[in-house]
């Protein structure tokens, strides 16, 4: 341990028991099912005479074996994950970790690096977050990788969030523009939605190569990384709680290669995420990484929508011509949405509620997952190809799905996501039109590998379309699984198939759809503010750059949407400023809302007649309560003291 003036208190933490290997034992995951995983990055790949552009690939000059280095800090603790290229016999299996503390280097760390997967691992205690770090992970003699470990923003006025996701191989050059653009918009955090892998069998390999073209954008900030579908080697993904699945297609719900396999991709892209939630492991002893992020007083709930989601094969009726396609028209919902079927979770939805009450250090909220809570799709490959309905969504099962934003709303927090390709921004209905939060799905960082369009079959704007909107097609629509939703923006790539796409998909003029989105959390405003840019745009244009529709800026409080019937009397806090309240329905023991005022006055509002429960509190609504509050709209104000 070293102590140095800084206040930074380093531990090593190698591997959390992650078994290592060596050289000599058997390969990576063998099995039948498992056999040719991961061969690009096994251990015999300087021997053997397999050829293609992974393998090749990731056999770097060996000062170039420290491929990238990601890390987050939370309120005192830094985790970092540090990946490397597949190493020769005879060389080191440890990795140094060095800072740069009073403007000398000092090595703080040592880490084996765990096979498969190539990857290093470090945890410092008491870290202090209040001013920048340079850092660098070194082996050998030659090979370094440095970064800068920021401080927390949070004298920031305005935090702003990088969304990307769906870096397909259909493209395996550089992705420089995107790369130089977030460089001058400069984000405080990256958020990586999900299948930064396609490769489904390469995962180490196809990550390298996913570090390789961002490495000069995440070195320096704090980075957001979840698995998706393609990552776990799968086209679509329901894991019903880490079961096996009997085919990649993943419709029986599970996993299909082997938990050894499943276990190393998670740890690469998530071990340097805060400590989950809850690390109990599930079945096959897959474990989790569902957990909570602060980054400048935004507080961001990670989730992980798809291991816990029921498989639709053999569970529902088939509508169509796959388990996971309804092309049934006018069946009914109900059908699909029965009783038992999971989305999050328990475990991860009491994570949700639990996030939602507790503003320790936050001033806004955010939730970042795989998917959206909906169906914003209509054509899928072609624009000849109509799908009424999609289970690989979060709009299904609908129950699920409603508990979920129902949890999100309790926080005012608004949805970010990937994995549709299609960027979209919506606003949700659970109960009505508009009583939920805004979501925004970012656009994929490639999309000429499979197009989506939301192109209404009647080509109709919906009701109440959004005023001043360039787009035809706005306003309130129930998607192909009955969820209400109303849209607000969409980015349409402009040709009609997945052919002309990939023709045209290093075309700087050319608009796939494909790009990347920013997220703005204004703290002194409350406002949030969502961008969509193109891949190949000029952002020195400003907003006239964006995608048409963006951006699209909005108030925290506009997250609950619910129609507003009363009062309850106001409260004027004595001692406090910006303290958290809670409203609780007495009736229902249903938690409306819970979030940070501003000032020292609030009235708190409610939904419906009856009886409530108001909590307060610095962080938490745990200093000071009241029952038995009616709408009164002039009562007397109620002084509060904690």
């Amino acid at each position: 341990m070293i102590r140095t003036r800084h206040s930074l208190v380093l531990v090593l933490a190698a591997g959390l028991g992650v078994a290592s290997f060596v050289h000599g034992e058997a390969p990576p995951f063998p099995g039948e099912r498992g056999d040719g995983l991961d061969t690009a990055a096994r251990l015999d790949i300087w021997e053997n005479s397999r050829r293609g552009f992974l393998h090749e690939f990731v056999k770097v000059p060996r000062d170039q074996v420290v491929g990238f280095a990601l890390y987050t800090h939370d309120h005192g603790v830094l985790k970092l994950s540090a990946q490397l290229f597949p190493l020769k016999e005879g060389e080191a299996r440890e990795v140094r970790f060095e800072l740069n503390i009073d403007e000398k280097w000092r090595e703080v760390a040592k880490a084996p690096v765990i096979y498969p997967g190539w990857s290093a691992h470090f945890r410092i205690d008491h870290w202090d977050n209040a001013r920048d770090v340079a850092y660098r992970i070194r082996h050998g003699e030659k090979a370094t990788f440095e970064g800068l470990i920021r401080k927390d923003p949070i004298d920031k006025e305005e935090i702003v969030i990088g969304s990307l996701s769906c870096d397909s191989n259909a493209d395996r050059g550089d992705r420089d523009t995107i790369v130089e653009n977030l460089k001058k918009q400069n984000p405080d955090l990256l958020f990586f939605a999900g299948d930064q892998s396609y490769d489904h069998k390469e995962h180490t390999a196809a990550w390298l190569l996913w570090g390789r073209q961002f490495r000069e954008i995440i070195k320096d900030r704090p980075v957001v990384a979840i698995p998706d579908d393609h990552d776990v080697g799968h086209g679509n993904l329901w894991g019903e709680g880490g079961i096996v699945a009997e085919t990649p297609a993943g419709d029986t719900g599970g996993y299909f290669y082997p938990a050894e396999y499943i276990r190393m991709l998670e740890r690469c892209q998530t071990w340097h995420l805060p400590d989950p939630a809850d690390p109990r492991p599930i079945a096959q002893g897959i474990t989790t990484y569902f957990t909570r992020l602060r980054v400048g007083g935004v507080d961001f709930a990670v989730l992980e929508d798809r291991k816990f989601k029921t498989g639709p094969a053999g569970t529902i009726p088939q509508m169509g011509p796959r388990p996971d396609h309804i092309q049934q028209p006018d069946y009914d919902p109900k059908k699909i949405d029965l009783p038992g079927l999971n989305l999050l979770g328990e475990s991860q939805l009491t994570f949700l509620n639990d996030w939602s009450a507790d503003w320790t250090g936050a001033q806004i909220k955010a939730v970042l997952s795989q998917t959206a809570f909906c169906g914003a799709v209509h054509l899928h490959g072609s624009t000849e190809n109509r799908l009424l309905a999609d289970l690989d969504c979060n709009g299904w099962p609908q129950t699920g799905r409603n508990k979920a934003l129902a949890a999100i709303r309790r926080a005012m927090a608004c949805h970010l996501c990937g994995d549709q390709h299609l960027s979209v921004v919506v606003k949700h209905g659970i109960d009505a039109f508009r009583d939920g939060p805004y979501a925004f799905t970012n656009p994929a960082i490639i999309n000429s590998y499979y197009g989506r369009w939301w192109w209404p079959a009647d080509e109709k704007a919906g009701d109440n379309p959004i005023a001043g909107s360039p787009l035809p097609w706005t306003g309130d629509y129930l998607d192909g699984l009955y969820n209400r939703i109303t849209m607000f923006a969409y980015a349409n790539p402009q040709f009609n198939n997945i052919r002309a796409m990939k023709q045209n998909q290093r075309d700087p003029k050319a608009m796939l759809g494909d790009g990347y989105g920013l997220v703005r959390f204004n703290k002194k405003t409350r406002n949030i503010t969502f961008e969509c840019w193109p891949r190949y745009c000029d952002v020195s244009k400003g907003d006239a750059a964006q995608y048409p529709g963006w951006p699209i800026t909005f108030a925290m409080e506009e997250n609950d949407g619910r129609k507003v019937v009363g009062h309850l009397p106001e409260l004027v806090f004595d001692n406090a400023v910006d303290p958290v309240v809670q409203v609780t329905d007495e009736a229902t023991g249903e938690v409306l809302y819970t979030f940070r005022i501003r000032g020292d006055r609030f009235r708190p509002r409610v939904y419906g007649p009856g009886k409530y429960t108001v909590k307060a509190g610095p962080g938490k609504p745990d200093a000071w309560s009241a029952t038995g509050l009616e709408v009164a709209e002039d009562a007397a104000a109620i002084k509060v003291r904690f």
